[in-house]
């Protein structure tokens, strides 16, 4: 039986007051109770209050039960027969509950899985009938607020300096047929140096319209101070980029830059270019950055002049993070960190396979980035950038701003 709107709202307030390891709790303990009462419909043939030739009992209460788990104490409901009783198969003595529970929790809250597959880790807990599809598309469904609330939240307060953004590819069905989607992830450094998720979506392709509303919905709910774009060429990004984010900067991702160069470079050659392009970043200081560039550009065009014009064409894009503090350029010189985040989030669709649907996708991917976002909340000795190396990039702000009130004056 699905949650009504009442019980939801309980369950999204008591989720918003929780901590972390509390939300893992209250979304174990809602589905688990989901599961027992949609087996005691099963069972009898009939739902609360309704009315139909194939009952066999009526409810009559319920009984309090306490299950222990690694998740902490589940305090279920047990509902009783007038005539008769009922007891849960997933509650089956000498069962090992915990690693049940963990597969349901994974696969059905967490993850939003295919509805078949919820049903055989039903089965394989006991419940010999399984649950229907339409039961657990319902009961998925019903946990969509805490993603869809986390995904509209406010960023208005909070300045954003640097900003990541990058996409991975997933196959959903649309219109009855399978295509790959693109979901897009951005986050953030904030001022103090944490990291945040800031938002995602899931879209047809990565062009510019998509990336631009996509922006336009982070500025919308209130993204500012950013200083400092980090992605990869997507088709249509950069412009969206300096339509949207007015005044920021663009560091093309060096990796991926990397890999668009050895890909016209002859095999041979390939060591020796990517060792060459890796002593630019190596540098101590923004001059000799500049001043090596130079240098390799010009060795590489002597026999590799495609190469030069790939490095001269992207030298104002790739150079980008020479403008920061020296402390943060191995942090915003690449999208390395959003690229593990990606594959996160590919390892736990690729249990999925296809997804039924696009919202289902965003459901996956939304639970497996709150997981991520609440995680780099708690570790807060973790921080992503220093504290002190944020309070240079603030001091090195007010200078600049403070240089053209000097030359007026």
């Amino acid at each position: 039986m699905a949650l009504d709107n009442a019980a939801l709202l309980e369950v999204l307030e008591a989720m918003q007051a929780a901590g972390v390891e509390d939300r893992v709790r209250t979304a174990a303990q809602t589905i688990y109770q989901a599961l027992i009462d949609a087996e005691l419909t099963s069972v009898i043939g009939a739902g609360p209050w309704e009315r139909t030739d194939q009952r066999t009992a009526q409810r009559n209460g319920s009984r309090a039960r306490t299950l222990t788990t690694t998740a902490g104490d589940l305090e279920l409901r047990i509902p009783k027969l007038r005539a008769g009783s009922f007891f849960p198969s997933l509650l089956e003595r000498r069962r090992r509950v915990d690693q049940a529970l963990f597969a349901v929790i994974m696969e059905a809250y967490l993850h939003g899985v295919s509805t078949r597959k919820v049903d055989d880790l039903v089965k394989a807990l006991g419940a010999d009938t399984g649950i229907s599809k339409s039961e657990v598309s319902r009961i998925c469904a019903d946990l969509d607020e805490e993603v869809g609330a986390f995904r509209d939240r406010s960023l208005a307060g909070a300045a954003y300096p640097y900003v990541f953004l990058d996409a991975t590819y997933c196959k959903a069905r649309v219109n009855r047929r399978v295509v790959s989607q693109a979901v897009v992830i951005a986050t953030g450094v904030t001022a103090d140096g944490r990291r945040e998720v800031l938002g995602f979506d899931v879209g047809d392709s990565e062009d510019g319209a998509f990336w631009t509303a996509f922006l336009r919905s982070l500025k919308a709910r209130g993204l500012a101070g950013v200083q400092l774009v980090i992605s990869d060429a997507h088709t249509g990004l950069k412009a969206a980029i300096g339509s949207v984010l007015l005044g920021a900067a663009w560091q093309r991702c060096r990796v991926h830059f990397m890999r668009n160069v050895l890909a016209v470079v002859p095999k041979g050659n390939s060591e020796m270019v990517a060792a060459a392009i890796r002593t630019i970043f190596a540098q101590p200081d923004a001059e000799h950055v500049h001043e090596q560039f130079e240098v390799i550009a010009t060795m590489l065009g002597k026999q590799l002049p495609k190469v030069e014009a790939m490095l001269r064409d992207a030298r104002d894009d790739l150079l980008g993070f020479t403008g920061f503090p020296a402390s943060h350029w191995k942090k915003i010189w690449s999208t390395n960190p959003l690229e593990r985040l990606n594959k996160e989030v590919k390892r736990r669709t690729d249990v999925v396979g296809v997804f039924p649907n696009p919202p289902a996708l965003l459901r996956l991917a939304g639970a497996v980035l709150v997981e991520a976002h609440d995680e780099w909340q708690v570790t807060a000795e973790r921080r992503y950038l220093s504290e002190h190396s944020m309070a240079q990039l603030a001091e090195k702000n007010t200078e600049e701003v403070a240089k053209p009130e000097l030359m007026t004056a």
